[in-house]
């Protein structure tokens, strides 16, 4: 069965809370691995540290095994926030929808999830690591 992993920096507490709160509310029927990309061989999702120190990212498709994932489908930033979101159980799938909405909405969402992240280290729980 094809899996979903939801990347985080293991090193900000930040990040960590709230990536952990995400979780706490998936669907049971969703699966969902939320692993923090210092634990990953980021080459095998095509992804590299400059991606991974600036978003966050939801991954469709992650097989357990295998080189480079064939059909990995990728979403970053406030759209792997979204995914998330609508994953969960709640009203939290309404907000992860209103996150993948397409322009000139995403627009604003990107810019403020670009916000968060850059200023991170400030908020409840962020460290030095935390600094881009």
């Amino acid at each position: 069965m094809a899996r979903n992993l939801l990347i985080f920096d293991g090193d900000c507490g930040f990040c960590t809370t709230s990536v952990h709160w995400v979780a706490r509310r998936f669907r049971d029927e969703v699966k969902v691995e939320v692993v923090p990309w210092q634990r990953l061989p980021l080459d095998d999702y095509g992804l590299s540290r400059e991606d991974v120190a600036l978003y966050a990212w939801w991954l469709e498709g992650a097989e357990a095994s295998g080189e480079q994932r064939q059909g990995l489908r990728k979403w970053r930033g406030h759209r792997a926030a979204g995914k998330a979101l609508r994953a969960c159980r709640g009203v939290w799938p309404w907000l992860g929808a209103l996150l993948l909405t397409p322009p000139p909405l995403s627009w604003l969402w990107a810019a403020g999830y670009r916000l968060v992240a850059r200023f991170r280290y400030r908020l409840p729980g962020g460290t030095p690591a935390c600094k881009i």
